[in-house]
């Protein structure tokens, strides 16, 4: 197999710093949480950024694999502070929905570019990302349904803090 091509190794390694980011916004959301008493939705964040840190190293390796460099390059300062769990499941759900169109635009990039190894690699971050806005967004209308009922809240934050993370079937070997 040919070396993956320098277009498309640059575009994969600007998603690796997109994840690696995403690993960045959801753990300053977990510290935000835990400040603000919620260790169930702060947990929750944390096996997101070690999930979004997976992510990073599926496209890592992946250039590794095609005979590419991976090139780092720094990540950006994610915000500090939300008002409410509400307001941090809103960011997330914005966030995830833009990363769908950072993975959409990887593959038109692969299918122009006549990728193939590469179209087929990106189709398991498109279905992992039609799950994870499905997430954000179940969790954004139960938090929507519990304004205003503190213990409903308390009984999410609970329920939120019993997910694990399992890394993605590639990362077990």
């Amino acid at each position: 197999m040919a070396p993956i091509g320098e277009t498309m190794q640059d575009a994969l390694n600007k998603q690796v710093n997109a994840e690696l980011y995403s690993a960045y916004l959801y753990l300053a959301m977990a510290a935000d949480l835990e400040t603000k008493s919620f260790p169930g939705f702060a947990s929750w964040m944390r096996v997101q950024a070690q999930e979004e840190t997976a992510h990073a190293m599926k496209f890592f390796k992946y250039v590794c694999e095609r005979g590419g460099t991976v090139t780092l390059e720094a990540i950006g300062k994610p915000p500090a502070k939300w008002d409410t769990p509400l307001a941090v499941f809103e960011a997330v759900y914005a966030h995830e929905q833009k990363v769908t169109a950072l993975i959409s635009k990887l593959v038109d990039l692969a299918t122009g570019e006549t990728d193939h190894a590469t179209q087929n690699m990106l189709q398991w971050f498109v279905a992992e990302q039609v799950e994870e806005e499905a997430t954000a967004e179940a969790i954004l209308q139960q938090l929507r349904m519990v304004a205003g009922a503190p213990a409903a809240l308390v009984m999410l934050d609970r329920q939120l803090a019993t997910r694990t993370f399992k890394a993605p079937a590639a990362e077990e070997d």
